[in-house]
């Protein structure tokens, strides 16, 4: 049996680094993969993907229908499966998809006409059962996705280009042209931690993350702790730092922005802790797995799915969320550690860690593969 994954974004994030690591583990037993990916998507090659993996590039749905044979498929869309895809289906294909959206807030039909669901966390899951959707009976999860190649903390950190443009935007598409002209007379800023306190994002700077809601309430308090410092590593469309931008400025000279880093081990090791978004729209948090796999706390709002992947008072700290009581549990979090001597350390925490591990999360894959090859005539 060949596998068929359809991961059709151009753009580089934690799906893309979900695809990367599934097929990893589909090649671990002994399944093969196509990937149909976009032309655009120039990532794919940079990254480590087993030899078992082919490529294939497709524009859009129309094209990829039309790529698709009229054989014995299982197609694993990343996200749901396009709708022409769903219209045209042989029935000898099996259609399943990984769900790596909640589906609370979202259109709850948009896993109509799927043989199954995969969800990356139980908060995913819970969505995709009240929404009737066919959800399998766990949660695959994820792991710490890090760079073989790259594995030293020490390594230089460099500032890049805040913003990852939107080639969709007429607006985005010209300040991308434009940009790269004013690189050459851009100082090359190297990275140097400050005194104090130091705060950290790392990832993608998307809407689903809801930084600039987050910074709306937590910006002000952290305005009355000096020795609290900010780094924000990772970009975004235009609007989305021009928001967070914006929310930042009551810290605006303790916030510094550092774009997209190919080392993040570098990044965890210049931080004290990891510093999340708002929960209800995210599905997993990758970067939460990662920094700890580093020995990095998280710092984290109390509600799932960091509640699944956050250990309260060993891997990290949860506060309540700061729109409910505008920032006070925060507040009482930060003199906390401003104060404590001892900084927590994740990577004693052995069994929770091994959730995320490679060999765990191969093992939850084991019986959809076999579940798949039951549906799949040869």
């Amino acid at each position: 049996m060949r596998l068929t994954q359809i991961n059709l974004q151009p753009h580089f994030g934690g799906g893309e680094v979900y695809t990367a690591f599934l097929s990893r583990a589909f090649d671990r037993l002994g399944i093969p993969t196509t990937l149909y990916a976009h032309p655009d998507a120039k990532f794919w090659h940079a990254l480590d993907l087993p030899a078992s993996l082919r490529i294939e590039t497709v524009p859009d749905a129309k094209t990829l229908v039309a790529a698709l044979p009229r054989t014995p498929l299982w197609l694993l869309s990343h996200g749901p499966q396009f709708k022409e895809v769903i219209a045209a289906r042989d029935p000898r294909w099996l259609v399943t998809a990984m769900a790596h959206m909640p589906l609370q807030g979202r259109n709850p039909r948009s896993f109509d006409g799927h043989d199954m669901v995969f969800p990356v966390s139980e908060w995913v899951r819970e969505g995709l059962i009240s929404a009737g959707a066919p959800s399998w009976s766990a949660a695959l999860y994820g792991l710490a996705a890090l760079d073989p190649q790259r594995n030293d903390a020490s390594a230089r950190i460099v500032r890049s280009s805040r913003y990852d443009w939107d080639k969709r935007k007429v607006r985005d598409r010209l300040l991308g042209v434009l940009s790269p002209l004013a690189r050459p007379f851009t100082r090359t800023c190297p990275f140097e931690r400050r005194p104090g306190l130091t705060l950290g994002i790392v990832s993608r700077l998307t809407p689903i993350k809801q930084f600039p809601q987050l910074f709306d309430r937590l910006a002000p308090v952290l305005a009355r702790f000096p020795s609290v410092n900010l780094e924000i590593f990772g970009s975004g469309g235009y609007a989305s730092v021009r928001d967070l931008d914006a929310a930042l400025k009551p810290i605006a000279e303790r916030a510094r922005f550092w774009g997209q880093q190919r080392d993040v081990r570098a990044v965890y090791a210049q931080l004290d802790y990891l510093l999340t978004g708002l929960p209800e729209k995210e599905a997993l948090g990758l970067n939460v797995i990662e920094a700890q796999a580093c020995d990095l706390p998280v710092l984290a709002v109390k509600a799932p799915p960091f509640t699944e992947t956050v250990c309260d008072g060993v891997t990290g700290y949860f506060y309540r969320d700061p729109r409910e009581d505008g920032g006070e549990d925060f507040t009482r979090l930060i003199e906390r550690l401003l104060t404590q001597t001892a900084r927590l350390h994740p990577a004693v925490a052995r069994d929770h860690l091994e959730r995320f591990s490679f060999d765990a999360f191969v093992d939850r894959l084991r019986p959809i593969v076999t579940w798949a090859e039951e549906r799949v005539a040869p």
